[in-house]
């Protein structure tokens, strides 16, 4: 009957959000969260970068046009990966990839571009041929430029979101490092 129509909605609406994810794996941009940085993270940090990694994949399901999503050096046995389990019900079906490997050992390093708000190139356009990094980072002490250091040390390109030229900036003395963004801003 009409009763359980809404139901019969929203399992529509799943399946075809499954399948624009599903398509964005096969076309989409790629973006990767480099996850090699969390063992020097307080639990706490694990937890906010679990909840980051959620709303991450919430947007992205929602995103008129998806990237193709990549989790890289996520270890089953990490903490992270404990907490992305215990905080995000479904996790484990998420339309991802999730690897053990990092960016370099999937993708040519000419093709990444590790974006750091430390870069001094400002990512203007997206090119389908390009991978972006982000590195899966919340570090309560803001410890300067770890995601920088971390492209240097692999010797790839860096970019950073244009921030300085298209933000309107609030002058705010608490909000000093506004340049670092979450994972899933």
């Amino acid at each position: 009957g009409s009763a359980d129509s809404p139901q019969f909605t929203k399992r529509v609406l799943k399946a075809i959000t499954k399948e624009r994810l599903a398509e964005a794996q096969a076309t989409g941009l790629k973006l990767c969260v480099d996850l090699s940085m969390t063992d020097c993270m307080s639990d706490k940090e694990i937890s906010r970068l679990a909840g980051q990694l959620r709303r991450l994949y919430g947007s992205n399901k929602k995103a008129a046009r998806p990237f193709h999503l990549l989790l890289t050096e996520l270890r089953e046995d990490s903490r992270l990966y404990r907490e992305c389990v215990r905080m995000n019900a479904g996790f484990l079906n998420y339309v991802m990839d999730i690897t053990e490997e990092s960016c370099l050992d999937l993708f040519p390093t000419e093709t990444l571009v590790y974006l750091s708000p430390d870069a001094e190139e400002a990512l203007e356009t997206v090119d389908a041929d390009k991978v972006y990094v982000l590195g899966g980072l919340v570090d309560e002490s803001i410890q300067k430029k770890l995601s920088f250091s971390r492209a240097r040390e692999l010797s790839v390109r860096t970019a950073r979101l244009p921030i300085d030229e298209y933000m309107v900036k609030r002058d705010n003395a608490k909000n000093f490092h506004s340049k670092v963004l979450a994972v899933n801003q």
